[in-house]
């Protein structure tokens, strides 16, 4: 799975802004995600920006206080060249869907297509393409409502739902009352294949009335059949439950809530699971491929934050066990250090 998290997509325009005239004098996002490219591209460059649909009625949006200059306060008739922006190309459609609508309205300037991602590095519907992601992919704005979903195991507290604090989290009334009014984080639009909870089976009933209420569709709701909170704790299982049950499915993806758990889910079940507390995949072999790309990703930008050589050091290190986990940092601390 190759996920890119609000986080990289900032670092994909920051990056490729060299790519664009200097000339430009206003930025369309493409609705719904491509305003988040367009607003990430106006800050960056101090850029005047719309949406395509404002655009289109001749309207852009007001510059605030800190940035204004006196290009930021022009009229839409006044930009000659404009910069059409999308997160990412695929099919093509919403481009081509774009640019019709721009054509159908009349407006003439000079226009410049882009996305952040695409499977190519060009696409007959764009002029730039800022990095390729190829399929299977995902992203933080859209991974609730991707098609991927009905083929993944979803955890529910901290990932549908906010966690309970302690006062809530007793195993008796107060917890009762939080699972029936729990305040929902992450909105699926689309079925869920699998819901994977350490919640407990005896929970079952009030759980399932929340996910009615709140209109979250599933195929199976898989619970820890322990008898009480104090049982799961000593058990210590919360992990390897998950991981099990993954393990056993043709999941493609769990979605967990907490960093330390995903690390050992993944582990092991051998598959990919994406944290949403850090918006990082967690692959089962922290050496592979993505796992390594994904590690030297946001790298650069950390280091060019840290003066000397010995702080530069620190935060390699740091990043490393961080996302390759102490074990497969201790295995690549030796791979480096063996002879030739």
């Amino acid at each position: 799975m190759h996920y890119r998290s609000i986080s990289d997509m900032n670092d994909a325009i920051v990056s490729n802004l060299h790519r664009l005239p200097r000339d430009i004098d206003l930025v369309v996002g493409v609705p719904r995600s491509g305003i988040l490219a367009a607003t990430l591209v106006s800050l960056a460059a101090n850029i005047p920006m719309t949406d395509l649909d404002s655009f289109i009625a001749g309207r852009i949006y007001s510059s605030g206080i800190t940035k204004r200059r006196a290009a930021l306060d022009r009229q839409a008739s006044d930009m000659r060249k404009i910069l059409v922006i999308d997160d990412s190309v695929s099919g093509g459609n919403a481009m081509r869907d774009a640019r019709n609508r721009i054509e159908a309205s009349g407006i003439k300037a000079d226009f410049i297509f882009a996305a952040v991602f695409g499977l190519l590095s060009q696409h007959q519907e764009t002029d730039v393409v800022f990095e390729v992601v190829p399929h299977p992919r995902m992203f933080q704005w859209n991974f609730m409502h991707h098609k991927f979903l009905e083929q993944s195991c979803v955890d529910i507290d901290g990932v549908l739902c906010l966690d309970p604090t302690e006062a809530e989290n007793d195993d008796g009334p107060a917890y009762e009352k939080f699972l029936a009014e729990a305040r929902p984080l992450f909105a699926p639009t689309r079925k869920i294949g699998w819901l994977v909870t350490s919640r407990l089976e005896k929970y079952r009933k009030l759980t399932e009335a929340w996910l009615d209420k709140h209109d979250v569709k599933y195929n199976e709701l898989i619970m820890l059949d322990l008898p009480s909170k104090a049982e799961r704790q000593r058990l210590g299982v919360h992990g390897s439950f998950k991981a099990d049950f993954y393990a056993k499915t043709d999941a493609i993806l769990f979605i967990e809530s907490e960093h330390q758990q995903a690390l050992k889910i993944a582990k092991l079940s051998g598959k990919p699971v994406l944290c949403v507390e850090t918006h990082l995949v967690t692959y089962p072999d922290a050496l592979s491929l993505p796992a390594l790309n994904q590690a030297a990703r946001n790298l650069p930008a950390r280091l060019r934050q840290v003066n000397s050589p010995e702080g530069r050091k620190t935060v390699v290190k740091k990043v490393a066990r961080t996302l390759l986990g102490e074990r497969g940092y201790e295995t690549l601390k030796s791979r480096v250090k063996r002879p030739a």
